[in-house]
């Protein structure tokens, strides 16, 4: 079954990247996601007031590969626990998120997390979010890597 996922993990070019290369992934969607603003741009989500984080939609075939296994990538894939940024890009644009859209998902995403807690030093701060919207970013994002 195709089915979609989203994850925050700082500056989405990066993230829609690794997404993209992971097999059972058929595409990886830049956008932002988590505010309040109706009609989000990137000037404004960049600007700090829109609530909003860099997001990125992940559309899978479940056959192929988990919920579970998604969220353990994403994990692997940025710093859970610097809160609001990732490396030199800061601001709660760049929130470590996962949002989730049934009630199997939360618990998957709170035990990983409960588990990957115990080994660290440091405390996860990434957000666990119902998910709500997805707002996709404008076209010169999509596919940024490949593109440049």
């Amino acid at each position: 079954m195709i089915k979609s996922a989203y994850f925050a993990a700082g500056c989405f070019w990066g993230v829609e990247h690794k997404f993209q290369n992971l097999d059972g992934v058929l595409e990886a969607i830049s956008g932002y996601s988590g505010g309040k603003t109706l009609n989000p741009t990137y000037k404004l989500v960049c600007e700090g007031n829109t609530g909003h984080a860099e997001t990125v939609k992940v559309i899978y075939d479940d056959s192929k590969i988990s919920f579970l296994d998604l969220c353990k990538f994403f994990f692997e894939i940025h710093n859970p626990c610097q809160i609001n940024g990732q490396g030199v890009n800061i601001g709660s644009n760049y929130r470590s998120i996962i949002f989730y859209e049934t009630i199997n998902e939360f618990e998957e995403i709170k035990n990983l997390i409960d588990n990957l807690q115990k080994n660290l030093n440091q405390k996860i701060v990434t957000e666990i979010l119902p998910f709500k919207k997805f707002h996709e970013a404008e076209d010169y994002h999509q596919d940024y890597y490949s593109k440049n």
